[in-house]
């Protein structure tokens, strides 16, 4: 009955749920705008042509009709959002599809991660389909919450919202055939499901074998050469506008000079202050930078549908499903109207479909922690070669808008025999405490970039192990701040003088908040004005903070297990060139 109202209905003998007059159409198919009417049945586009009639039209006089848009690449927990506050921000951008990672809760509760998260994606105004998290824990030097194998994704891998195996970060492992790394990408192979990349300045022949291994994109390009090489070798490029990690500038050269079917947007990592615009934002820069229109609107869509094997989705034509956008210009792409399976589900910027409910599920704690104290967080210098009151150090070295680090060489300061850092050289501490399994763990090194002058800051959002991590200009402020995390079990905090000044509980996996967005983006200002009036000169302290003990991205990174060189793919003893196995 269903289908036989969907061909009536095309054929113009019944009359459909919704019609769109007189709509500029946006084809991505063949790449081109006409005039036309949009009929929706049953949620689904069934003609598009002249003289359609429907029980409800909306006459949008001329104004652009596009397909919706689809994140690629997402991880909703870094919006530090349930899903249903994350949609209230997204939707009305226009995006009404995304692909979860959902790598980070899974890190710190596993499986029961994956499934929080279906049930808290139950009853949006937008899909959601899953990837299956490749790396838990990302490398064996660090200490995760959970384990994940093969046999445990092979659970889920055959269900219709997942699909595929999530970034493949270890590329080492991929590169020299680790048999744990290999029964992963066999299984998403088994299933002819998509395997995503994750390979930082990877080239030549080791790009290669990563390809021919089964990997097909790949989302850390940061440059038109890395771009092209590996669209040359058949893979889709992911295109990067995160808070933390910002692509899109540097690559939209690419987009200009070369095919773009292989092209994606993605936003990756996100604040929630950075959600709207989103999809469209980065649509609106690249048609700003020169890019047609529609091909800039194919990528922010149907290239995403096309690379996940979604049918019917990304754009308008019979058969495809009724996510469109009402635009009044193709400049600004902000949408007037945002259909949602034939239905309105945002206006004007505002969403009208209010999110379901869903399966309410609760989570465990995660914040376990060995008791500490205030000596934790001192640094024994390995060897002292000079007397002059400093010794010789390496520290990471932020660099802003960027995940990868370099190494600083430089001078900290020297007290009771104890390194210390130097404020005068932007030198200080950062340590990194295990709070998964109260083993004790604790690295400690120096970083340079934040430009604190007191105080410290903490959080329990560092990738991807989402370990303890704190920043600070002396240790009873980073005590202050560790056992304040301990207390309101997850989150963010700055301590000044023994004082917490700004803080953001996150109690669910020290990920996600429970509250609305408003308050999370309140609490995220005033984390990042308490940051500011310490001295701190980053624009998002507190993103830049979270990737510094990311051990998979270049150079110098922290662990719970210590510092750790990427190029040398070891720990390194910061006192000296030798290396120090851990």
């Amino acid at each position: 009955m269903e289908r036989e109202r969907i061909i009536n209905s095309a054929r113009g003998i019944e009359k459909a749920d919704l019609v769109i007059k007189n709509a500029n159409v946006v084809n991505v198919l063949t790449e081109e705008i006409y005039l036309a009417d949009i009929a929706i049945t049953k949620g689904i586009i069934a003609g598009v042509g002249k003289d359609y009639s429907g029980i409800k039209e909306i006459d949008v006089q001329g104004k652009f009709v596009s397909p919706s848009f689809i994140d690629g690449h997402v991880h909703l927990e870094s919006s530090m959002l349930l899903p249903s506050e994350f949609a209230k921000l997204v939707v009305p951008s226009g995006t009404t599809t995304v692909i979860a990672d959902p790598h980070e809760i899974s890190n710190v509760l596993g499986l029961h991660g994956i499934s929080f998260l279906k049930s808290a994606i139950e009853g949006l105004p937008m899909d959601v389909y899953c990837m299956l998290p490749s790396c838990v824990p990302a490398t064996s030097f660090e200490t995760s919450g959970f384990d994940l194998q093969s046999y445990d994704l092979s659970m889920l891998i055959d269900r219709p919202w997942i699909l595929g195996l999530a970034e493949v970060m270890n590329f080492t492992g991929v590169l020299n055939n680790d048999p744990v790394v290999i029964s992963k990408i066999e299984l998403a192979r088994r299933y002819d499901k998509r395997i995503d990349g994750h390979a930082p300045q990877l080239s030549g022949k080791d790009l290669c074998a990563y390809v021919a291994a089964g990997v097909s994109s790949d989302h850390e390009c940061t440059t038109p050469e890395e771009a092209i090489e590996k669209l040359r070798l058949g893979m889709y490029l992911m295109i990067r506008e995160g808070s933390a990690a910002k692509d899109l500038k540097a690559l939209i050269p690419v987009l200009l000079t070369h095919n773009t079917d292989k092209c994606i947007f993605v936003t990756d990592d996100r604040h929630p202050q950075d959600l709207k615009p989103h999809i469209n934002g980065m649509i609106k820069t690249c048609v700003k930078a020169g890019l047609n229109p529609v091909k800039a609107i194919r990528i922010g869509g149907l290239n995403t549908a096309e690379y996940f094997g979604l049918k019917n989705v990304g754009a308008i034509a019979p058969g495809y499903k009724a996510d469109l956008l009402v635009l009044p210009d193709l400049e600004n792409f902000e949408p007037e109207i945002v259909i949602k399976n034939g239905n309105i589900a945002a206006q004007n910027g505002e969403l009208l479909q209010q999110p379901g409910a869903g399966r309410q599920v609760t989570a465990r704690g995660s914040v376990n922690v060995r008791w500490i104290e205030r000596s934790d967080f001192k640094i024994k210098p390995t060897h002292i070669e000079k007397e002059n009151g400093t010794v010789d150090i390496k520290a990471i070295q932020v660099i802003p808008n960027q995940l990868i680090t370099e190494i600083y060489s430089g001078k900290a300061s020297l007290n009771d025999g104890y390194a210390e850092p130097n404020l005068n050289d932007d030198i200080l501490k950062i340590c990194v405490i295990e709070r998964h399994r109260a083993s004790g763990n604790i690295g400690r090194g120096f970083v340079r970039g934040f430009n604190l002058k007191s105080g410290a800051m903490a959080s329990t959002v560092a990738h991807d192990s989402h370990n303890m991590v704190i920043i600070g200009t002396n240790d009873e402020d980073m005590y202050r701040a560790a056992v304040r995390l301990i207390k309101i079990q997850g989150g963010k905090v700055v301590v000044n003088n023994g004082e917490v000044i700004a803080e953001l509980p996150l109690p669910i996996a020290g990920l996600i908040s429970d509250k609305n967005y408003d308050e999370v983006i309140k609490c995220c200002d005033e984390l990042n004005k308490a940051a500011s009036s310490l001295g701190c000169t980053l624009n998002d302290p507190f993103m830049a903070m979270g990737f510094l003990s990311l051990p998979v991205i270049p150079k110098l990174k922290i662990t719970d297990k210590g510092v750790f060189d990427t190029e040398k793919f070891d720990f390194v003893d910061i006192f000296s060139n030798m290396l120090q196995t851990v």
